[in-house]
């Protein structure tokens, strides 16, 4: 099976090579030495945080090798922000649209319309943030459910993927996407921080699985390094993301192992290091991210980098 893969491999870069000169060749070889090729599909860039130097932030994610950013839409006015950025940096930016659980007490009759009418541009990639959150209940339990019900049925109809949220409330996810099981959408399971149990139920369930920076301070038993660990969680399925401005992937914690902080890079580190806090997290922090997940997998970096990105480009349909 290696020899097939490696003659295959061999025969992909002679097609290549008579394609393009070598000059372009070594173009190409250097940037990807130089950084990875990656897409942040959660950052919540229409923050106030980010007001006065949007510019910079997606200057530096570029530099850092992240080539496409999904701008989370949480709200309803938050997701017409979130598809005019994509207007302003176009080809870098796409966004999604919907409700988040603890905005779910502001739907109103009309939000179904609105949001079909955002999720019909082709810059709006996937419907949600939306899902369940039993946590804060900053919305009434039975209310998350009703308005992440109406989310689901709206991604069916449109054909776009759903960008979830979880926390605390697997059993009543389960259930409600499964009501939709012969006609739903591909979807994420983003943030994930859930168990064992729940990441191969939604596995199961077709779902590709989101991590964020939260890996640093994940110590369970049967947590997320533990997933990764046992290697549960399948290449293709897998997503990351920085759900900026949060999330920040504190690298110098105590929690995480010395030989995970020895596995990040020092290029990685400076975008980190230089940019990002706890109170503001960037999409820059996106190399530090794949490189803690494909330590703990024990999986070469570039592997996990490339194939997060041929999820990313399969599920959400970037160009």
């Amino acid at each position: 099976m290696a020899d097939s893969k490696e003659k295959s491999g061999d025969n992909n870069t002679e097609k290549i090579a008579d394609g393009m000169s070598a000059m372009k060749i070594k173009q190409i070889e250097d940037e990807v030495a130089s950084s990875y090729l990656l897409v942040d599909i959660g950052a919540n860039l229409t923050n106030s945080k980010y007001s006065r130097d949007l510019d910079s932030v997606v200057e530096r994610a570029k530099d850092a090798g992240v080539k496409k950013i999904m701008v989370t839409g949480a709200s309803v006015q938050c997701s017409k922000e979130a598809l005019r950025l994509t207007r302003l940096y176009p080809g870098m930016l796409y966004s999604s649209a919907g409700i988040h659980p603890h905005d779910a007490k502001t739907w109103t009759d009309d939000c179904y319309d609105v949001i079909k009418e955002l999720a019909s541009n082709p810059e709006c990639v996937a419907i949600g943030e939306c899902g369940l959150d039993f946590n804060r209940n900053f919305s009434p339990q039975d209310v998350q459910m009703e308005v992440f019900e109406k989310q689901v049925q709206l991604a069916c109809e449109v054909g776009k993927p759903l960008f979830l949220h979880e926390r605390d409330a697997h059993d009543d996810m389960v259930r409600i996407l499964g009501k939709f099981k012969d006609r739903m959408p591909p979807a994420v399971l983003h943030c994930f921080t859930g168990t064992t149990a729940q990441a191969l139920k939604y596995l199961e369930m077709g779902l590709y699985i989101g991590l964020t920076g939260f890996l640093w301070k994940d110590k369970s038993d049967d947590g997320v390094r533990s997933i990764l660990e046992k290697g549960l969680i399948p290449l293709d399925r897998l997503l990351i993301e920085t759900d900026a401005p949060f999330m920040y992937p504190n690298v110098r914690g105590s929690k995480i192992p010395a030989d995970i902080k020895q596995a990040l890079s020092d290029r990685s580190l400076s975008f980190l290091n230089r940019y990002c806090t706890f109170q503001r997290n960037e999409p820059c922090s996106l190399p530090v991210i794949v490189e803690m997940i494909a330590a703990y997998m024990k999986r070469p970096v570039e592997e996990v980098a490339m194939a997060t990105t041929i999820n990313a480009i399969k599920l959400f349909g970037f160009s």
